[in-house]
């Protein structure tokens, strides 16, 4: 039976491709890129399983099958995926870590842990497919893929926290630093419509416009490297 290492290790084979959103045929076992987040996690859990997993439609035709971020969360949500912790993904390589879209039809994010504190994702135009940390970013699920097997290994991840982030809330998130992103996007020529402080729909979908015009995850969330590129100070979560 195929291991969560497998998973990891084929994905990791990967690094340094190029980044596009665009469609991946999941049954080609030669596809070089470009990649997306949903895309390279779906290709990856289709070569290593024959199974398809965060596809829009997971019965379609493999070389067609479309692959979201919120397909992912759909299949985390209904359980079709089993579930674990933040703990866990650090020390067990294979976990499909999950960010939901901000917005119906919008971006969320994907990526597959080490087991040593780390992941192995397609992070956007400017990073293409690489390594990076899974303590300190906001995740939402922690997926297990029911056809493999998993074990931990012995490594420890040191904790850090979550920087601030803006994010669509109910409650709407509100107040000066809200206000001060709006009017950056103004600023930059991305309308955030009315510059009230409350971080809304028409905020996020310019949020997200800026992201994909800098080469940033177009999440529709404000942290701090998206902050940097609107000139906005951001604080210290601590």
């Amino acid at each position: 039976m195929a291991t969560g290492q497998d998973l990891y290790n084929l994905a990791m084979q990967h690094k340094g491709e190029k980044y596009a959103h665009t469609p991946v045929p999941k049954d080609n076992a030669n596809w070089k890129g470009p990649w997306d987040c949903a895309e390279l996690a779906s290709w990856a859990v289709f070569q290593t399983t024959g199974v398809l997993y965060g596809c829009t439609k997971n019965d379609a035709i493999p070389a067609v099958a479309n692959a979201y971020s919120g397909a992912w969360v759909r299949d985390a949500s209904n359980r079709q995926l089993g579930a674990t912790t933040q703990d866990a993904a650090n020390n067990t390589a294979g976990v499909i870590l999950i960010r939901r879209p901000s917005t119906p039809g919008g971006m969320g994010h994907v990526a597959i842990s080490s087991g040593k504190g780390k992941t192995i994702e397609a992070a956007g135009v400017n990073l293409g497919v690489c390594e990076r940390t899974i303590n300190g970013r906001l995740w939402h699920f922690f997926a297990l893929i029911p056809e493999l097997t998993y074990a931990a290994t012995d490594f420890v991840a040191k904790p850090k926290q979550l920087p601030m982030l803006l994010e669509l809330k109910d409650p709407r998130m509100t107040g000066k630093l809200v206000k001060q992103v709006q009017q950056a996007l103004s600023d930059k020529g991305v309308n955030p419509g009315v510059i009230d402080g409350e971080y809304g729909p028409h905020t996020v979908a310019a949020v997200e416009a800026f992201q994909m015009m800098n080469r940033l995850v177009a999440d529709g969330m404000v942290g701090p490297a998206t902050a940097k590129k609107l000139g906005v100070n951001w604080p210290d979560p601590g």
